[in-house]
């Protein structure tokens, strides 16, 4: 995204309210061996330092609450394919289990993976595969499900109905997580990205939200006018306001209680609108404004439809593996989500490298990316093991995080991770998600999606764009990434081999965009005649990395030394994931001041104000 994140990194912005100090010895810990560089001076915590405790579980909630636009959109765009948009309860089991293990799958990440402050959570990569296979016939809901009147919830027959679909899914992710830990465990991911460049990415990442216009535009119309105001308050907090500063109270020791300036909008802009329109539907209802009548228009967004969901939710409930039963295997279903293991794994790296540049580490070392990419596959093994109907993947909204709060912190991940495990826990938390009218859902998904397009599309400024090769390849690839799977959806009888395994394959490949977007993309890329340079390789191949502020052993080592004082026996080093020894002098040690950037919001931003560009 091209969106500025600014950090205040001036002296003048540090003498003014809400700042804390911490200095060695005080509340936060600094790590020796840490030289300030010019890469990591404007940071308040790096990534070796130990914020106060309190530090920790507050900025990990911010994380939490930066992720959960995502995290609750994945199960919320499968429930109507797995036949469960009336079952708003099972909805939030979802919801519950996809917080557990994404909570898991954080945690070995920063201990275990590539070790950088990045949190996992469920990834879109995935959706547009999985609603392929389930728009198979096999697949397919009976027009009974349809129905609320005729669905009832806790009969064996409904459960049967979406457990079977989820044990499908489950079992195809299961798989190809295989897959992705095989690439990632083995160095192969080095070797592919030799080929995989910017006019490969852009239409793949492009063409993960493109297709999804149905499904928005479906919750939307639900009730345009709800959905227009959770736009409209969705911008109006991450643009329009992102730069004001609310006064909040704050307690310290020495001016004990007094108000400082929080940027609240910047940091939560989607809360505060679901809220808002939530408490807008909840008005409409209990004054009948909406009607009552199940086929009248605007129905779905009372709030008293899904009101039983918080009574009838447990205040605690344990996700566990096989909750939903034993998996099963489909070819189709293992081929369409390996097509979205590919595009997860390309934008997984690339936020590897914008999180370090952003927590002053240096540039993730091969072993590293390495480890990063097979944790991720196996938490997209854990998270089909459990049953979340998805996978995990980095996400790119909470790197952007680390450039505004200026913490880059692994503790504060790890407070994150641990809040996720007790959110996926309090039953309670997913229920209360899961009655979100359908509108404000809508509203939400039209804002997202248009996100994820640009990310995609912005790839292309590596990219000579005035070149009628690349602008060739990267319009056919979007485009076919739209027509073929429109034109294979209206055509399913035509594809027709005689083999049933082999028609379903095809149809779940074709019918997903970002494959064919893709596959379209990486072949004319790597055989239309182009320089490095025309092609965008030599700058997406380029890191653009300042002095480095420690040694990377130090940040990307397994902990307790494993790799550099355990475990070094020639065999392991040949191992393309273990870590290198690396020799190297003692860094200084500094002292940190941290301020949530609270400069006067009608003030200009400082000279000499960092300007990161993600």
């Amino acid at each position: 995204m091209n969106s500025a994140i600014r950090s205040c990194e001036h002296p003048d912005a540090l003498k003014g309210v809400g700042v804390l100090n911490s200095h060695e010895g005080g509340q936060g810990r600094k790590k020796d061996d840490q030289s300030r560089g010019p890469s990591s001076s404007h940071l308040a915590y790096s990534i070796l330092d130990i914020p106060p405790w309190y530090l920790c579980i507050f900025l990990g909630i911010q994380h939490f609450l930066t992720a959960l636009g995502g995290l609750v959109a994945v199960p919320l765009i499968l429930a109507k394919d797995l036949c469960l948009q009336h079952d708003p309860l099972t909805q939030s089991y979802l919801i519950s289990t996809i917080f557990f293990v994404s909570g898991i799958c954080t945690l070995l990440q920063v201990f275990l993976g590539v070790r950088l402050p990045i949190l996992q959570g469920g990834t879109f990569a995935f959706v547009a595969p999985s609603l392929a296979m389930l728009s198979l016939p096999t697949w397919r809901c009976p027009m009974w499900t349809l129905n609320a009147s005729l669905v009832n919830t806790s009969s064996p027959e409904f459960t049967e109905e979406w457990q079977k679909r989820i044990r499908e899914l489950q079992g195809a992710i299961m798989v190809s997580s295989c897959v992705q830990m095989l690439v990632g465990f083995s160095g192969l991911i080095g070797f592919l990205m030799r080929f995989i460049g910017p006019l490969t990415i852009a239409p793949t990442i492009s063409l993960v939200a493109l297709p999804l216009f149905d499904s928005a535009g479906n919750h939307a119309g639900i009730h345009w006018g709800i959905a227009a105001m959770t736009i409209f308050l969705i911008v109006l907090f991450s643009q329009y306001l992102k730069n004001i500063a609310v006064p909040v109270p704050v307690y310290g020791r020495e001016k004990k209680c007094h108000t400082s300036k929080f940027y609240l909008f910047q940091l939560f802009p989607v809360l505060p609108a679901l809220c808002l329109s939530w408490l807008l539907c909840f008005v409409l209802t209990i004054t009948n404004a909406l009607p009552k009548a199940p086929t009248a228009y605007g129905y779905l967004a009372r709030t008293d439809i899904k009101g039983d969901v918080l009574s009838q939710a447990p205040w605690f409930r344990f996700p566990y593996p096989g909750q939903w039963g034993l998996p099963t295997i489909s070819l189709a279903g293992v081929f369409g989500i390996i097509a979205g293991v590919i595009s997860s794994v390309v934008e997984s790296i690339g936020d590897y490298y914008a999180c370090a540049r952003l927590v002053g580490a240096p540039p993730p070392p091969k072993h590293a990316v390495n480890r990063g990419i097979g944790i991720e596959g196996l938490g997209c093994l854990l998270a089909g093991v459990w049953g979340t109907g998805n996978g995990t993947t980095s996400y790119s909204e909470n790197v952007g995080a680390l450039g505004i709060t200026r913490v880059g912190s692994r503790m504060v991940i790890v407070a994150a991770g641990c809040v996720l495990l007790l959110m996926g826990v309090f039953g309670k938390i997913g229920a209360a998600f899961a009655t979100i009218p359908t509108p404000v859902i809508g509203g939400m998904f039209l804002v997202m999606f248009g996100v994820i397009t640009a990310v995609g599309i912005s790839n292309l400024q590596y990219v000579d764009m005035n070149s009628s090769r690349n602008l060739f390849v990267f319009g056919f690839s979007i485009y076919c990434g739209l027509a073929v799977p429109n034109w294979v959806n209206k055509n399913l009888e035509r594809l027709h081999t005689g083999i049933l395994q082999l028609d379903q394959v095809i149809q779940v490949l074709l019918t997903t965009g970002m494959f064919v977007g893709g596959f379209l993309g990486f072949l004319l890329d790597n055989t239309i005649p182009g320089s490095l340079d025309e092609r965008g390789l030599l700058a997406w191949n380029q890191i653009q990395e300042s002095e480095e502020t420690m040694k990377a052993s130090e940040v990307y080592g397994l902990p307790c030394g494993i790799g550099t004082r355990f475990c070094t026996s020639s065999c392991a080093r040949c191992l393309p994931f273990w870590p290198r020894r690396d020799h190297g002098g003692k860094a200084e040690v500094g002292v940190s001041q941290l301020t949530l950037c609270s400069r006067d919001s009608s003030a200009e931003l400082p000279t000499g104000a960092a300007d990161t560009r993600m």
